[in-house]
């Protein structure tokens, strides 16, 4: 790495590393308080998805079930291959293993943690650089509770891969001063869990980490020297990220091809650019009232921006375009660091350099550099250049430290009276701006307050400063630390601290609690139980209620036909038209196949009862006056049953091959076509043996996660068909013998059953389906070849 041009020397007494730490988790204790106490908690996807993917996970494991697939939402669901599922997440996998019903504060003390975290993995990169502590703290809080790692907490995933970039930063750092193997290989591992969150925060973050890696070397005294020493901790490194990542991405990538999500294109992508107005929040936290009631907001894209400046097809949330990361650092990095021309010192132009493009990434169509960006590989499978934010926000917080080093110490360049004019102008500049934008835009008011804020912590900022470069002179590093740690945790108390988009009261949120006495989960709980039978397991669908209801199901194990997740398999969103979220009646959109509720895939999904938000007719318009019965009106939701519900299982004799694709494009079933008779397949079907007719009967023996036990018996053998969701990485027993799986019925799965009893078994096996698909991908031959 380029050797420091301005480094302590290396005293425990000036540089006492407990002191500092302890520094930083008093400072993350008084921020993250108002969630770990219980009374606030993360919010928005944070509950609505996470936290129910953790309670799921510990419910399995201590019932000693496999989590690796979920019959709770989407009719069945891979969650080994869900990038959001948590298995492969270390705090959230082994809260799942010490607590059978975590709460709310399990699962913000696991997001808020492992922001602590990389705020110590930053505070231990200056140690190492022999930069000064207060330059550490304020760096390590900039980085935990600024930018989006403050405002966009709720989104779990990518909190987790931005902790993981700052430990895989000191690490990988370490591994190329020292030539450490050992290191090399910790950061590979690192690394590995960072990218598992297979979101853009983790792909931004490699490319970052391999342009610092590559710009180390090429300003190394001898590049191929360097390059040489480097080899053998980057190859550990790869090691270590290859053990860890390989498995979980390929099973990723498979699922892929078979899911809702297609590539974005260039357009789509742009719409979730950054807007140039959101970089005034850099020194107005709350500028366009992020913070507030929604009808507050006024930035872009807000109606109330776009009713004055015309459309701008950007599809941003208001909390997503907030850079805010506190005064004190971005001060400096506006005034000491960029006019001053300190960011492009030797020591520091690599992360100078990298800041300058993700913001530019960031910025997305703004700016014709993204046309070239876009075409690096993994970027078109996302959809938000505003979501490098994550990582910008990280780079502007190691700038920050490293500039408030150089105050600490003064090395900082000297200003120049043009330059102390040009830095009066920026800020004047800037208050010019939002006032006018305020202005134009009728939100004066708004915009009131947050430039009040900002003066008085500009006031708060510039003493402290002050205060501690005083003490630094006088040789009390630990007293400036201080000083400079008070003042910026005071800053982001205030500007970053709970808001609407971050902080809710948990009570909010109790449907999500395993322990709930909700009375619509109460009621679906006994009216399951109640229609249950040998043959019979009940579906249910919870529909329009609130944003946090969709994956409730996965918390109190209630089969659900839908759920929340941006992610599900093709098949079942193009038979069933299930979108990634159903929290407004809107939201419930249906498809050819299953045009309503009153259809007969419905019943043959076993869709028992439904709860609304509003009556149902205002959700399926198509419904007729007794096609369901209203049986339950809750404090939440209005509860139907529907009595043509087909039972779980069913023995059939008769079995046509079907075009699948066409039923699913044109929704119209074969004519004459019932399901308690007839099996519809892909292929020809299966001979039966033959002999005489008798009674039949099916029967579910055991139904887990990842296995379902079912007892069949016929006299002449039959088609059993099990109304599951298909997936080819599910395989079937008979009598502990494989079998063949059948595609059944567009959507589900069969085996044809012997004469006589029998013990079937569907097992789900992820790792061997994937290896036939990669085996089957390498004998694919080249799309110009004949196959």
């Amino acid at each position: 790495m380029p050797k420091p041009e301005h480094a302590l020397p290396e005293s425990p007494v000036r540089w006492p590393l407990a002191s500092v730490c302890a520094i930083v988790f008093v400072a993350w204790l008084a921020l993250s308080w108002p969630w770990l106490s219980g009374t606030l908690t993360i919010p928005w996807d944070a509950k609505a998805h996470f936290h129910p993917q953790l309670q799921f996970l510990a419910d399995a494991w201590h019932k000693g079930l496999s989590p690796f697939w979920t019959p709770y939402v989407f009719s069945g669901s891979p969650q080994v291959a869900d990038p959001q599922s948590l298995i492969f997440s270390p705090s959230f996998a082994l809260i799942a293993l010490l607590n059978p019903a975590p709460d709310f504060r399990w699962s913000d003390g696991a997001v808020l943690g492992t922001l602590l975290l990389g705020a110590l993995s930053i505070v231990l990169i200056f140690r190492d650089r022999g930069w000064h502590p207060a330059g550490a703290v304020v760096a390590a809080l900039a980085f935990a509770f600024g930018a989006a790692a403050a405002w966009r907490i709720q989104h779990v995933g990518q909190v987790l891969s931005l902790g993981y970039f700052a430990v895989t930063l000191v690490l990988l750092s370490r591994a190329l001063e020292r030539g450490s193997i050992g290191y090399g290989f910790a950061a590979g591992i690192v690394s590995g869990f960072m990218v598992l969150g297979r979101d853009q925060v983790a792909l931004l973050a490699v490319y970052v980490l391999a342009g610092l890696v590559i710009a180390a070397i090429l300003m190394a005294q001898s590049p191929w020297r360097a390059f040489r020493a480097s080899l053998p901790p980057l190859i550990a490194g790869t090691l270590g990220a290859v053990l860890v990542a390989t498995i979980p991405i390929l099973l990723t990538a498979f699922i892929a091809q078979e899911s809702n999500r297609p590539v974005i294109d260039f357009v789509e992508a742009g719409k979730g650019s950054l807007h140039p107005a959101a970089l005034l929040t850099g020194l107005f936290a709350n500028l366009y009232g992020a913070a507030g009631p929604l009808a507050d907001f006024w930035g872009a894209p807000s109606p109330a921006w776009e009713a004055r400046f015309g459309p701008l097809s950007l599809f941003l949330a208001r909390n997503m375009s907030q850079l805010y990361l506190g005064l004190l650092p971005m001060g400096l990095i506006l005034t000491v660091g960029l006019v001053r021309g300190a960011l492009w010192r030797r020591e520091i132009v690599p992360l100078t350099v990298a800041t300058l493009i993700v913001l530019l990434f960031a910025l997305g169509r703004y700016t014709p550099a993204f046309r070239v960006l876009f075409e690096l590989p993994g970027i078109s499978f996302y959809r938000r250049p505003a979501d490098a934010l994550f990582i910008l926000g990280a780079l502007l917080a190691l700038l920050g430290g490293y500039l408030t080093h150089l105050v600490m110490t003064g090395t900082a360049p000297k200003a120049r009276p043009w330059q102390i004019a040009f830095e009066a102008l920026i800020f004047t500049g800037a208050l010019a701006l939002a006032l006018w934008l305020a202005w134009t835009v009728g939100r004066i008011p708004v915009a009131t307050i947050s430039l009040v804020i900002a003066a008085l912590c500009g006031m708060l900022s510039l003493g402290g400063l002050i205060a501690a470069h005083g003490l630094a002179k006088r040789g009390s590093a630990l007293a400036a630390t201080l000083v400079l740690a008070a003042t910026l945790t005071i800053d982001l108390a205030v500007n970053n601290g709970p808001s609407e988009s971050t902080a809710l009261p948990a009570k909010m949120y109790d449907v999500l609690r395993k322990d709930s006495s909700n009375d619509t989960i109460a009621l679906l709980k006994r009216e399951t139980a109640r229609t249950a039978a040998p043959d019979r397991r009940d579906r249910i669908e919870l529909a329009g209620i609130d944003f946090h209801w969709p994956n409730a199901s996965l918390v109190h194990d209630l089969d659900n036909t839908l759920g929340y997740n941006p992610l599900r398999l093709g098949l079942y969103t193009k038979a069933t038209g299930a979108g990634d979220h159903v929290a407004l009646p809107d939201q419930r959109t249906f498809s050819p196949l299953m045009p309503g509720y009153r259809s007969l895939l419905a019943d043959m999904l076993g869709l028992r009862f439904i709860a609304t938000g509003v009556p149902v007719e205002q959700i399926d318009k198509r419904l007729k006056p007794g096609d369901l019965k209203q049986i339950a009106r809750t404090k939440d939701a209005f509860v139907y049953e529907n009595p043509h519900a087909l039972p779980r299982v069913l023995l059939v004799t008769d079995a046509r091959k079907a075009d699948f694709d066409a039923i699913l494009k044109t929704g119209a079933w074969p004519e004459g076509f019932d399901p308690r008779r007839t099996v519809l397949l892909d292929r020809d079907p299966p001979p039966l043996p033959t002999g005489p007719l008798g009674p039949d009967s099916v029967a579910i023996r055991d139904y887990g996660t990842t296995t379902v036990t079912l007892a069949a018996e016929t006299a002449r053998g039959g088609y059993l068909v099990l109304n599951d969701v298909w997936h080819h990485w599910w395989q079937v027993e008979i009598d502990g013998k494989p079998a063949e799986l059948l595609r059944a019925n567009v959507l589900f799965r069969a085996v044809v059953v012997p004469p006589g009893k029998s013990t079937v078994r569907f097992v789900f096996r992820p790792l061997d389906g994937l290896w036939q698909d990669i085996v089957a991908h390498l004998r694919k031959p080249p799309a110009n070849q004949p196959g």
